[in-house]
């Protein structure tokens, strides 16, 4: 009988492990990828009838916490009846705010400051009627002859307390670079949505200074970006000759557009009759100063700026006609979020190998 000999060779072990290894990256970078889809394939959702959220209730209806049917917007006299003020807990140039209370939801409550200002308060609520949807903060009720509007309430307040928000121990771990830059493409897809709204093309006036612009958004509880003062906001349209200017005072700073700045020289006082109008580039200007705080300076934050420098750079030339559209800056902003979280998936797993 033939014996078989000893030093037949048998493939080790060990050389499966790489290959499941191998099974593990694929199904990770899938897996991620496929996350990456969903929240792009939401954002570019946006790009329909005005940012439609399929979850809104029908224009001039809203749903309200757990419950699962639409309510119509309250009128005067439910709001009357049925809401409770708790406390003011703020006041603007144009509105007086109070935290209150609706069939045991909290909702905010906003009335008119000073009778001069009622054209300024009617055109915030005419914006919030027609411009509902995901951009947009949730509207209840209103009552015209009170001036008075009721909007969905978000605890976590302002952008203007972005940083204080994250520092707090319960979202400490949401304070990182792909978070943040998420808020700020939530951020340029409103200007989008705005510049290419269904009344047309809206620019942001309320917006002179960086504190003055994160006053106007909203922080929701599972960290998106609410568009919530819509008191100054005209209409451009071009073809029609018909710009904007924001406001009848001089403005001053590097944080307004170019144009937006009295361009007769210090020797002639300003007059707003001769102070030229222009248009919504005045807001593309702004995103790269709302971008850099929204990105704060945490680990990979100088990375993502790094990405963004160009189109930022774009975003700051002199003359308006040569900055990019909303739509050019978000879609930047989109592809600077896919390479990065693709990137960031991989150094990990290739360690695994």
């Amino acid at each position: 009988m033939e014996k078989k000999p000893h030093n037949v060779r048998r493939e080790s072990p060990a050389r499966e492990v790489p290959a499941l290894l191998l099974v593990l990256l694929l199904a990770t970078v899938l897996f991620l990828n496929g996350l990456l889809y969903l929240y792009l394939s939401n954002v570019k959702g946006s790009s329909g009838r005005a940012g439609a959220d399929p979850s809104l209730c029908p224009l001039g209806y809203f749903r309200l916490g757990a419950v699962k049917n639409c309510s119509p917007w309250l009128s005067c006299e439910a709001i009357s009846k049925e809401v409770r003020k708790l406390k003011r807990v703020g006041e603007g140039a144009v509105k007086k705010v109070f935290l209150s209370e609706w069939k045991e939801n909290k909702v905010v409550l906003s009335q008119l400051t000073s009778p001069e200002l009622q054209e300024d308060f009617l055109h915030g609520l005419k914006m919030l009627k027609a411009l509902q949807s995901k951009h947009v903060v949730r509207l209840l009720g209103y009552c015209e002859q009170q001036f008075t509007i009721l909007t969905e309430y978000h605890p976590l307040g302002s952008l203007r307390g972005l940083n204080e928000t994250l520092s707090i121990p319960k979202y400490k771990g949401l304070n990182t670079w792909h978070r943040r830059l998420m808020l700020a493409v939530d951020y340029v897809s409103i200007i989008r949505f705005l510049h290419s709204s269904p009344l047309g093309t809206l620019v942001m006036c309320d917006s002179n200074d960086l504190a003055k612009v994160l006053s106007q958004y909203l922080l929701t509880s599972d960290f998106h970006v609410l568009v919530n003062d819509l008191d100054a906001l005209p209409l451009v349209n071009r073809s029609a000759g018909v710009l904007v200017k924001c406001g009848h005072r001089e403005l001053q700073g590097e944080f307004v557009a170019p144009e937006q700045r009295w361009p007769h020289g210090a020797e002639v006082p300003f007059d707003d009759d001769l102070m030229p109008a222009y248009d919504e580039k005045t807001d593309i200007w702004k995103i790269p100063d709302v971008s850099n705080f929204l990105l704060g300076h945490v680990e990979g934050s100088d990375i993502v700026r790094l990405h963004l420098f160009d189109i930022h750079a774009a975003c700051k030339k002199e003359d308006p006609a040569e900055r990019p559209s909303a739509q050019e800056v978000l879609d930047t902003y989109r592809r600077v979020l896919t390479l990065l979280i693709r990137e960031a998936a991989m150094p990990g797993t290739r360690e695994m190998l």
